[in-house]
């Protein structure tokens, strides 16, 4: 583990393999353990860096202060890739991490190569409506408001188990490998500081903004808004690429890490 001095703080990150730098963000949950099971594939190609970002493990935030903002971790990561060479790097971010990695790419374009999405997290505004007859599902901040609720009434277990099942369905939680429970207990207190923040819906004019090369990755088995988002973007990207994982939901390169090192692979080596 290695860290960088960005905006006052000391963002933890691994790097493993050569090549071109892949810079991995990380979700809700999440830190630079995310992409453990794709580190292997991705670096035969890549000098891949996995980061984590403020507030999340290596360290054990307390939930005090007010710099658990979107903003935040976006200026954060755009400090980070400032200090990676050679420039422009290759960005990948899922989930909440996607999110982020698509404001950089909005933002400060000329720091990126290439952009990958998968399954960024969020919410669409009027400007970028889902197709008719899409079905309505109870939004995520639902999911994590709740959850921060039982975290703070002491039942930390099932606020994850809450929030886990709320993406990759009932019973799901009971699935999940012992290493990856660890890490999403790890973080659990950042539940607290996602609540308020301050996350803006993706618009028409933010989506065709992103002139970085971009492919968006989803998985087939994944439900709800997380399975729409992707799409609606992937539309308004300009020459934007799209690859499912089948089979897999929200976490896909966990679950068919193989599939999907090679979808990014392919997309990268273009």
């Amino acid at each position: 583990m290695q860290s960088f001095r960005v905006n006052g703080y000391d963002m933890a990150y691994l790097e493993v393999g050569e090549g071109h730098p892949l810079v991995c963000v990380h979700g809700t949950l999440g830190d630079f353990r995310t992409w453990y099971a794709v580190l292997g594939p991705l670096s035969k190609s890549h000098r891949v860096i996995s980061v984590s970002l403020r507030h999340f493990f290596p360290e054990h935030w307390d939930a005090v202060g007010d710099d658990y903002k979107m903003a935040q971790h976006v200026s954060d990561v755009i400090a980070f890739l400032e200090q990676i060479q050679p420039a422009p790097v290759d960005l990948m971010g899922h989930s909440r991490g996607g999110h982020i990695a698509f404001r950089v790419a909005q933002a400060r374009p000329e720091l990126l190569r290439k952009l990958v999405l998968a399954e960024p997290g969020g919410d669409l505004d009027a400007s970028l409506p889902v197709p008719e007859g899409t079905p309505a599902h109870p939004p995520l901040a639902a999911r994590t408001a709740r959850s921060v609720e039982m975290i703070r009434a002491g039942d930390l277990e099932g606020a994850l188990q809450n929030f886990y099942e709320g993406i990759e369905g009932d019973g799901s939680w009971r699935r999940v490998p012992a290493a990856a429970k660890q890490q999403l207990r790890d973080n659990a207190l950042t539940f607290l500081g996602q609540i308020n923040e301050q996350r803006r819906p993706y618009t028409l004019s933010d989506a065709q903004a992103i002139r970085t090369p971009t492919l968006l990755i989803g998985g087939g088995a994944t439900t709800g808004s997380l399975s729409v988002m992707w799409r609606v973007l992937a539309e308004h990207i300009a020459g934007a690429k799209t690859a499912v994982i089948p089979n897999a939901g929200h976490w896909m390169f966990e679950q068919d890490p193989l599939e999907f090192g090679e979808v990014v692979h392919r997309f990268l080596a273009k």
